[in-house]
Protein backbone atom coordinates (compact mmCIF):
# COMPACT_ATOMS: atom_id res chain seq x y z
CA UNK A 1 0.00 0.00 0.00
CA UNK A 2 1.17 3.55 -0.58
CA UNK A 3 0.20 6.78 1.14
CA UNK A 4 -0.72 8.59 -2.09
CA UNK A 5 -3.68 6.23 -2.58
CA UNK A 6 -4.43 5.75 1.12
CA UNK A 7 -4.97 9.51 1.55
CA UNK A 8 -7.59 9.66 -1.20
CA UNK A 9 -9.99 12.59 -1.06
CA UNK A 10 -12.39 10.85 -3.45
CA UNK A 11 -16.04 10.42 -2.41
CA UNK A 12 -18.71 8.04 -3.68
CA UNK A 13 -20.20 9.47 -6.86
CA UNK A 14 -17.17 11.56 -7.84
CA UNK A 15 -16.36 11.66 -11.55
CA UNK A 16 -13.27 13.85 -11.25
CA UNK A 17 -10.19 13.25 -9.14
CA UNK A 18 -9.76 15.40 -6.03
CA UNK A 19 -6.19 16.60 -5.58
CA UNK A 20 -4.86 17.68 -2.17
CA UNK A 21 -2.86 20.60 -3.58
CA UNK A 22 -6.07 22.04 -5.06
CA UNK A 23 -7.97 21.95 -1.75
CA UNK A 24 -9.24 25.09 -0.08
CA UNK A 25 -7.05 25.42 3.01
CA UNK A 26 -9.84 27.12 4.97
CA UNK A 27 -12.03 24.00 4.83
CA UNK A 28 -10.22 20.86 3.78
CA UNK A 29 -12.04 17.78 2.50
CA UNK A 30 -11.01 15.73 5.51
CA UNK A 31 -12.36 18.44 7.83
CA UNK A 32 -15.64 18.40 5.87
CA UNK A 33 -15.87 14.71 6.82
CA UNK A 34 -15.81 15.64 10.49
CA UNK A 35 -18.48 18.29 10.00
CA UNK A 36 -20.81 15.95 8.13
CA UNK A 37 -20.55 13.31 10.84
CA UNK A 38 -21.12 15.66 13.75
CA UNK A 39 -24.21 17.22 12.14
CA UNK A 40 -25.76 13.83 11.26
CA UNK A 41 -28.81 12.55 13.13
CA UNK A 42 -27.09 9.17 13.61
CA UNK A 43 -24.29 10.87 15.53
CA UNK A 44 -26.68 12.95 17.66
CA UNK A 45 -28.52 9.81 18.74
CA UNK A 46 -25.33 8.65 20.52
CA UNK A 47 -26.15 11.11 23.32
CA UNK A 48 -28.68 8.55 24.62
CA UNK A 49 -26.80 5.33 23.96
CA UNK A 50 -24.91 3.29 26.49
CA UNK A 51 -21.16 3.54 26.94
CA UNK A 52 -20.83 2.08 30.43
CA UNK A 53 -24.09 2.33 32.41
CA UNK A 54 -27.38 2.05 30.47
CA UNK A 55 -29.91 4.82 31.20
CA UNK A 56 -27.68 6.36 33.86
CA UNK A 57 -29.21 9.16 35.89
CA UNK A 58 -25.86 10.74 36.81
CA UNK A 59 -24.13 13.51 34.88
CA UNK A 60 -20.57 12.19 34.98
CA UNK A 61 -21.08 8.91 33.22
CA UNK A 62 -20.08 8.86 29.57
CA UNK A 63 -22.55 8.19 26.79
CA UNK A 64 -21.54 6.95 23.35
CA UNK A 65 -21.53 10.59 22.24
CA UNK A 66 -19.13 11.94 24.88
CA UNK A 67 -16.99 8.84 24.45
CA UNK A 68 -16.85 9.36 20.67
CA UNK A 69 -15.88 13.02 21.07
CA UNK A 70 -13.05 12.07 23.41
CA UNK A 71 -11.86 9.27 21.12
CA UNK A 72 -11.84 11.81 18.29
CA UNK A 73 -9.65 14.22 20.28
CA UNK A 74 -7.18 11.46 21.10
CA UNK A 75 -7.30 10.28 17.48
CA UNK A 76 -6.47 13.75 16.22
CA UNK A 77 -3.34 13.84 18.37
CA UNK A 78 -2.32 10.35 17.25
CA UNK A 79 -2.82 11.28 13.59
CA UNK A 80 -0.90 14.54 13.78
CA UNK A 81 2.05 13.05 15.62
CA UNK A 82 2.24 10.13 13.19
CA UNK A 83 1.66 12.41 10.18
CA UNK A 84 4.55 14.65 11.12
CA UNK A 85 6.97 11.72 11.04
CA UNK A 86 5.44 10.15 7.92
CA UNK A 87 5.93 13.40 5.98
CA UNK A 88 9.55 13.56 7.16
CA UNK A 89 10.06 10.02 5.92
CA UNK A 90 8.10 10.52 2.67
CA UNK A 91 8.66 14.21 1.82
CA UNK A 92 7.12 13.86 -1.68
CA UNK A 93 3.70 13.56 -0.02
CA UNK A 94 4.03 17.23 0.92
CA UNK A 95 6.26 18.65 -1.81
CA UNK A 96 4.47 17.00 -4.75
CA UNK A 97 0.98 16.18 -3.49
CA UNK A 98 0.50 18.92 -0.88
CA UNK A 99 -0.41 16.82 2.16
CA UNK A 100 0.12 18.36 5.59
CA UNK A 101 0.62 16.93 9.06
CA UNK A 102 -2.88 18.01 10.08
CA UNK A 103 -4.43 15.97 7.26
CA UNK A 104 -3.52 12.77 9.09
CA UNK A 105 -5.02 14.17 12.29
CA UNK A 106 -8.22 15.20 10.48
CA UNK A 107 -8.69 11.76 8.91
CA UNK A 108 -8.18 9.88 12.18
CA UNK A 109 -10.32 12.38 14.11
CA UNK A 110 -13.25 12.02 11.69
CA UNK A 111 -13.03 8.22 11.58
CA UNK A 112 -12.75 8.09 15.38
CA UNK A 113 -15.73 10.42 15.75
CA UNK A 114 -17.83 7.94 13.74
CA UNK A 115 -16.41 4.73 15.18
CA UNK A 116 -19.54 3.92 17.27
CA UNK A 117 -22.14 5.47 14.97
CA UNK A 118 -23.63 2.08 14.03
CA UNK A 119 -23.87 0.64 17.53
CA UNK A 120 -27.34 -0.36 18.75
CA UNK A 121 -28.85 0.69 22.10
CA UNK A 122 -27.69 -1.00 25.31
CA UNK A 123 -24.11 -1.47 24.15
CA UNK A 124 -22.69 -4.76 22.99
CA UNK A 125 -25.60 -6.65 24.54
CA UNK A 126 -27.75 -4.86 21.94
CA UNK A 127 -25.71 -6.43 19.15
CA UNK A 128 -26.15 -9.85 20.73
CA UNK A 129 -29.89 -9.31 21.19
CA UNK A 130 -30.30 -8.58 17.47
CA UNK A 131 -28.13 -11.52 16.43
CA UNK A 132 -29.77 -14.02 18.74
CA UNK A 133 -33.25 -13.04 17.61
CA UNK A 134 -32.32 -14.54 14.22
CA UNK A 135 -30.29 -17.48 15.53
CA UNK A 136 -32.34 -18.63 18.53
CA UNK A 137 -35.65 -16.78 18.45
CA UNK A 138 -38.53 -16.35 16.01
CA UNK A 139 -36.30 -14.74 13.41
CA UNK A 140 -34.76 -18.12 12.70
CA UNK A 141 -37.73 -18.78 10.36
CA UNK A 142 -36.02 -16.64 7.69
CA UNK A 143 -32.87 -18.74 7.43
CA UNK A 144 -33.99 -20.76 4.40
CA UNK A 145 -34.80 -17.59 2.46
CA UNK A 146 -31.28 -16.18 2.75
CA UNK A 147 -27.81 -17.00 1.47
CA UNK A 148 -25.27 -18.19 3.99
CA UNK A 149 -23.54 -14.79 4.12
CA UNK A 150 -26.81 -12.87 4.33
CA UNK A 151 -27.92 -14.98 7.27
CA UNK A 152 -24.54 -14.50 8.90
CA UNK A 153 -24.94 -10.71 8.65
CA UNK A 154 -28.05 -11.07 10.79
CA UNK A 155 -27.05 -13.68 13.36
CA UNK A 156 -23.74 -11.91 14.03
CA UNK A 157 -25.12 -8.40 13.64
CA UNK A 158 -22.14 -6.08 13.83
CA UNK A 159 -22.18 -2.42 14.86
CA UNK A 160 -19.06 -1.71 12.80
CA UNK A 161 -20.72 -2.97 9.62
CA UNK A 162 -23.87 -1.04 10.46
CA UNK A 163 -21.73 2.06 10.85
CA UNK A 164 -20.32 1.61 7.34
CA UNK A 165 -23.90 1.21 6.10
CA UNK A 166 -24.98 4.47 7.75
CA UNK A 167 -21.99 6.40 6.40
CA UNK A 168 -22.23 5.15 2.79
CA UNK A 169 -25.78 4.05 2.02
CA UNK A 170 -27.56 5.83 -0.81
CA UNK A 171 -31.03 7.12 0.04
CA UNK A 172 -33.52 8.99 -2.18
CA UNK A 173 -31.89 12.30 -3.04
CA UNK A 174 -28.77 11.43 -1.00
CA UNK A 175 -26.34 9.41 -3.16
CA UNK A 176 -23.40 7.92 -1.26
CA UNK A 177 -24.77 8.59 2.22
CA UNK A 178 -22.70 11.19 4.07
CA UNK A 179 -20.23 11.15 1.15
CA UNK A 180 -17.11 11.01 3.28
CA UNK A 181 -13.65 10.83 1.74
CA UNK A 182 -12.38 7.35 0.97
CA UNK A 183 -9.44 7.95 3.31
CA UNK A 184 -11.77 8.52 6.27
CA UNK A 185 -13.96 5.54 5.35
CA UNK A 186 -10.85 3.35 5.09
CA UNK A 187 -9.58 4.51 8.48
CA UNK A 188 -13.05 3.92 9.95
CA UNK A 189 -13.14 0.26 8.87
CA UNK A 190 -11.29 -1.75 11.52
CA UNK A 191 -12.43 -5.08 10.07
CA UNK A 192 -12.25 -4.85 6.24
CA UNK A 193 -13.94 -8.16 5.47
CA UNK A 194 -17.40 -9.66 4.96
CA UNK A 195 -19.12 -11.80 7.59
CA UNK A 196 -17.84 -15.13 6.23
CA UNK A 197 -15.50 -16.85 6.62
CA UNK A 198 -15.56 -16.28 10.37
CA UNK A 199 -12.09 -15.44 11.73
CA UNK A 200 -10.17 -17.02 8.84
CA UNK A 201 -6.89 -16.00 10.54
CA UNK A 202 -5.72 -14.64 13.89
CA UNK A 203 -5.10 -11.29 12.19
CA UNK A 204 -6.74 -8.45 14.17
CA UNK A 205 -8.43 -7.30 10.92
CA UNK A 206 -10.25 -10.66 10.73
CA UNK A 207 -11.61 -10.56 14.29
CA UNK A 208 -15.04 -9.26 13.18
CA UNK A 209 -16.48 -7.94 9.93
CA UNK A 210 -16.88 -4.44 8.59
CA UNK A 211 -19.63 -4.42 5.97
CA UNK A 212 -22.86 -6.22 5.18
CA UNK A 213 -23.65 -7.93 1.88
CA UNK A 214 -25.73 -4.86 1.02
CA UNK A 215 -22.54 -2.77 0.94
CA UNK A 216 -20.21 -5.42 -0.52
CA UNK A 217 -19.81 -3.70 -3.90
CA UNK A 218 -19.33 -0.29 -2.29
CA UNK A 219 -16.56 -1.59 -0.06
CA UNK A 220 -14.88 -3.34 -2.97
CA UNK A 221 -14.81 -0.04 -4.88
CA UNK A 222 -13.43 1.74 -1.82
CA UNK A 223 -10.70 -0.85 -1.27
CA UNK A 224 -9.59 -0.71 -4.90
CA UNK A 225 -9.33 3.08 -4.86
CA UNK A 226 -7.32 3.05 -1.62
CA UNK A 227 -5.09 0.22 -2.82
CA UNK A 228 -5.83 -2.03 0.16
CA UNK A 229 -4.12 -5.43 -0.05
CA UNK A 230 -6.59 -8.21 -0.73
CA UNK A 231 -6.41 -11.08 1.77
CA UNK A 232 -9.69 -12.88 1.06
CA UNK A 233 -9.54 -16.19 -0.78
CA UNK A 234 -11.89 -18.25 -2.92
CA UNK A 235 -14.03 -15.28 -3.86
CA UNK A 236 -14.46 -14.06 -0.28
CA UNK A 237 -13.88 -10.35 0.23
CA UNK A 238 -11.22 -9.42 2.77
CA UNK A 239 -8.41 -6.87 2.92
CA UNK A 240 -5.52 -5.68 5.02
CA UNK A 241 -6.41 -2.69 7.15
CA UNK A 242 -5.97 0.90 6.08
CA UNK A 243 -2.93 1.90 8.20
CA UNK A 244 -4.75 4.76 9.93
CA UNK A 245 -7.37 2.28 11.20
CA UNK A 246 -4.70 1.15 13.69
CA UNK A 247 -4.61 4.69 15.12
CA UNK A 248 -8.42 4.89 15.29
CA UNK A 249 -8.44 1.61 17.20
CA UNK A 250 -5.69 2.85 19.52
CA UNK A 251 -7.65 6.03 20.29
CA UNK A 252 -10.69 3.93 21.25
CA UNK A 253 -8.57 1.53 23.33
CA UNK A 254 -6.94 4.39 25.21
CA UNK A 255 -10.24 6.10 26.01
CA UNK A 256 -12.28 3.12 27.10
CA UNK A 257 -9.42 1.75 29.19
CA UNK A 258 -8.80 4.95 31.11
CA UNK A 259 -12.12 6.81 31.00
CA UNK A 260 -14.44 3.86 31.67
CA UNK A 261 -12.21 3.20 34.68
CA UNK A 262 -12.70 6.83 35.75
CA UNK A 263 -16.49 6.46 35.39
CA UNK A 264 -16.35 3.45 37.70
CA UNK A 265 -14.57 5.54 40.31
CA UNK A 266 -17.06 8.42 40.03
CA UNK A 267 -19.96 5.98 40.38
CA UNK A 268 -18.45 4.47 43.51
CA UNK A 269 -18.05 1.07 41.86
CA UNK A 270 -14.27 1.19 42.30
CA UNK A 271 -12.61 2.36 45.51
CA UNK A 272 -10.86 5.70 44.93
CA UNK A 273 -7.58 4.94 46.71
CA UNK A 274 -7.41 1.53 45.08
CA UNK A 275 -8.01 3.05 41.63
CA UNK A 276 -5.47 5.84 42.07
CA UNK A 277 -2.88 3.23 42.96
CA UNK A 278 -3.44 1.43 39.64
CA UNK A 279 -3.28 4.65 37.61
CA UNK A 280 -0.06 5.67 39.36
CA UNK A 281 1.48 2.33 38.33
CA UNK A 282 0.65 3.18 34.71
CA UNK A 283 2.28 6.62 34.76
CA UNK A 284 4.98 6.15 37.38
CA UNK A 285 7.77 6.97 34.90
CA UNK A 286 6.20 10.29 33.91
CA UNK A 287 4.49 11.56 37.04
CA UNK A 288 5.53 14.90 38.54
CA UNK A 289 5.44 13.90 42.19
CA UNK A 290 5.75 17.47 43.47
CA UNK A 291 2.75 18.61 41.39
CA UNK A 292 0.72 15.53 42.28
CA UNK A 293 1.26 16.10 46.02
CA UNK A 294 -0.08 19.66 45.77
CA UNK A 295 -3.48 18.43 44.55
CA UNK A 296 -5.91 18.55 47.46
CA UNK A 297 -8.87 16.39 46.42
CA UNK A 298 -9.40 13.04 44.74
CA UNK A 299 -11.11 14.42 41.61
CA UNK A 300 -8.14 16.69 40.85
CA UNK A 301 -5.67 13.87 41.41
CA UNK A 302 -7.77 11.58 39.24
CA UNK A 303 -7.97 14.17 36.43
CA UNK A 304 -4.19 14.69 36.53
CA UNK A 305 -3.47 10.96 36.39
CA UNK A 306 -6.04 10.42 33.61
CA UNK A 307 -4.49 13.14 31.43
CA UNK A 308 -1.00 11.82 32.10
CA UNK A 309 -2.05 8.24 31.32
CA UNK A 310 -3.69 9.26 28.03
CA UNK A 311 -0.64 11.28 26.96
CA UNK A 312 1.66 8.40 27.91
CA UNK A 313 -0.34 5.90 25.86
CA UNK A 314 -0.64 8.30 22.89
CA UNK A 315 3.14 8.70 22.71
CA UNK A 316 3.69 4.96 22.93
CA UNK A 317 1.05 4.13 20.30
CA UNK A 318 2.56 6.58 17.80
CA UNK A 319 6.03 5.18 18.43
CA UNK A 320 4.78 1.62 17.86
CA UNK A 321 2.97 2.68 14.69
CA UNK A 322 6.05 4.37 13.23
CA UNK A 323 8.35 1.49 14.15
CA UNK A 324 6.05 -0.86 12.24
CA UNK A 325 5.02 1.44 9.38
CA UNK A 326 6.66 -0.69 6.67
CA UNK A 327 5.04 -3.88 7.96
CA UNK A 328 1.67 -2.12 8.18
CA UNK A 329 1.93 -0.83 4.60
CA UNK A 330 2.88 -4.33 3.45
CA UNK A 331 -0.16 -5.82 5.22
CA UNK A 332 2.11 -7.79 7.55
CA UNK A 333 1.20 -6.23 10.89
CA UNK A 334 -1.54 -8.34 12.47
CA UNK A 335 -2.21 -7.02 15.95
CA UNK A 336 -3.53 -3.94 17.70
CA UNK A 337 -0.95 -1.30 18.66
CA UNK A 338 -2.05 -1.82 22.28
CA UNK A 339 -1.00 -5.47 22.04
CA UNK A 340 2.62 -4.35 21.80
CA UNK A 341 2.37 -1.92 24.72
CA UNK A 342 5.12 -1.82 27.30
CA UNK A 343 2.34 -1.09 29.79
CA UNK A 344 0.50 -4.31 28.99
CA UNK A 345 0.47 -5.57 32.58
CA UNK A 346 -0.89 -2.29 33.97
CA UNK A 347 -3.53 -2.04 31.22
CA UNK A 348 -4.66 -5.63 31.83
CA UNK A 349 -5.04 -4.90 35.54
CA UNK A 350 -7.19 -1.83 34.86
CA UNK A 351 -9.38 -3.66 32.32
CA UNK A 352 -9.79 -6.62 34.66
CA UNK A 353 -11.04 -4.36 37.44
CA UNK A 354 -13.37 -2.53 35.01
CA UNK A 355 -14.89 -5.84 33.88
CA UNK A 356 -15.43 -7.08 37.42
CA UNK A 357 -16.60 -3.84 39.04
CA UNK A 358 -18.31 -1.96 36.18
CA UNK A 359 -19.31 -4.07 33.17
CA UNK A 360 -20.47 -6.94 35.37
CA UNK A 361 -22.01 -4.80 38.11
CA UNK A 362 -25.58 -5.59 39.16
CA UNK A 363 -26.92 -2.31 37.71
CA UNK A 364 -25.39 -2.94 34.28
CA UNK A 365 -26.47 -6.58 34.10
CA UNK A 366 -30.06 -5.85 35.15
CA UNK A 367 -30.45 -3.08 32.58
CA UNK A 368 -28.87 -5.17 29.83
CA UNK A 369 -31.31 -8.01 30.58
CA UNK A 370 -34.22 -5.59 30.22
CA UNK A 371 -32.73 -4.10 27.05
CA UNK A 372 -32.22 -7.56 25.59
CA UNK A 373 -35.89 -8.45 26.04
CA UNK A 374 -37.10 -5.11 24.71
CA UNK A 375 -35.00 -5.30 21.53
CA UNK A 376 -36.10 -8.87 20.86
CA UNK A 377 -39.73 -7.80 21.23
CA UNK A 378 -39.29 -4.82 18.88
CA UNK A 379 -37.59 -6.97 16.23
CA UNK A 380 -40.45 -9.44 16.42
CA UNK A 381 -43.00 -6.64 16.16
CA UNK A 382 -41.36 -5.09 13.07
CA UNK A 383 -40.74 -8.39 11.26
CA UNK A 384 -44.36 -9.48 11.80
CA UNK A 385 -45.55 -6.16 10.41
CA UNK A 386 -43.40 -6.31 7.26
CA UNK A 387 -43.02 -10.08 6.76
CA UNK A 388 -46.14 -11.58 8.35
CA UNK A 389 -46.99 -15.24 8.26
CA UNK A 390 -50.20 -16.16 6.46
CA UNK A 391 -52.12 -16.06 9.75
CA UNK A 392 -50.78 -12.58 10.58
CA UNK A 393 -51.47 -10.87 7.24
CA UNK A 394 -54.82 -9.42 8.25
CA UNK A 395 -53.60 -8.14 11.63
CA UNK A 396 -54.69 -4.56 12.21
CA UNK A 397 -52.02 -4.24 14.92
CA UNK A 398 -49.31 -4.87 12.30
CA UNK A 399 -50.79 -2.14 10.07
CA UNK A 400 -50.81 0.29 12.98
CA UNK A 401 -47.18 -0.55 13.81
CA UNK A 402 -46.09 0.38 10.29
CA UNK A 403 -48.00 3.65 10.45
CA UNK A 404 -46.12 4.45 13.65
CA UNK A 405 -42.72 3.99 11.95
CA UNK A 406 -42.59 6.01 8.69
CA UNK A 407 -38.96 4.95 8.11
CA UNK A 408 -40.11 1.35 7.57
CA UNK A 409 -43.28 1.96 5.55
CA UNK A 410 -41.50 2.09 2.17
CA UNK A 411 -40.29 -1.48 2.71
CA UNK A 412 -43.79 -2.77 2.06
CA UNK A 413 -42.96 -2.61 -1.65
CA UNK A 414 -39.56 -4.31 -1.23
CA UNK A 415 -39.30 -7.91 -2.48
CA UNK A 416 -35.91 -8.84 -1.01
CA UNK A 417 -36.37 -10.53 2.36
CA UNK A 418 -32.71 -9.89 3.18
CA UNK A 419 -32.98 -6.15 2.55
CA UNK A 420 -36.18 -5.87 4.59
CA UNK A 421 -34.57 -7.68 7.53
CA UNK A 422 -31.40 -5.59 7.32
CA UNK A 423 -33.42 -2.38 7.27
CA UNK A 424 -35.41 -3.56 10.30
CA UNK A 425 -32.15 -4.32 12.13
CA UNK A 426 -30.59 -1.02 11.12
CA UNK A 427 -33.68 0.91 12.23
CA UNK A 428 -33.79 -0.94 15.56
CA UNK A 429 -30.08 -0.28 16.03
CA UNK A 430 -30.69 3.43 15.38
CA UNK A 431 -32.97 3.72 18.42
CA UNK A 432 -31.62 5.34 21.54
CA UNK A 433 -31.84 3.59 24.89
CA UNK A 434 -34.74 5.82 25.92
CA UNK A 435 -36.63 5.44 22.64
CA UNK A 436 -36.25 1.65 22.87
CA UNK A 437 -37.97 1.71 26.26
CA UNK A 438 -40.69 4.09 25.01
CA UNK A 439 -41.39 2.02 21.87
CA UNK A 440 -41.55 -1.20 23.86
CA UNK A 441 -43.99 0.30 26.36
CA UNK A 442 -46.18 1.74 23.59
CA UNK A 443 -46.47 -1.52 21.64
CA UNK A 444 -47.12 -3.47 24.83
CA UNK A 445 -49.88 -1.03 25.78
CA UNK A 446 -48.07 0.06 28.91
CA UNK A 447 -48.00 3.76 27.99
CA UNK A 448 -49.53 6.22 25.53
Amino acid sequence: MNWEHLLSLKRFGDTNKRLRKEQNETRLGFEVDYDRIIFSSAFRSLQDKTQVIPLSKTDFVHTRLTHSLEVSVVGRSLGRLAGQKILEKHPHLETIHGYKMNDFGAIVAAAALAHDIGNPPFGHSGEKAIGEYFSHDKGKRFKEQLTEKEYRDLVKFEGNANGFKILTETRPGIPGGLRLSYATLGAFTKYPKESLPHKPTSNIADKKFGFFQLQRDSFQELAQELGLIQTGKDGNLGYARHPLAFLVEAADDICYTIIDFEDGINLGLIDEDYALEYLIKLVKNNINTQKYNTLQNTSDRLAYLRALAINTLISEAVETFLQNEEAILAGNFHQALFDKSGYEAQIKDIIKISIERIYQSEEVINKEIAGYKMLSYLLDTYTKALLPTQEEESSNFNKLVLKSVPKLQHLQEETSVYKILMEICSYTASLTDGLTVASFERYKGLSL
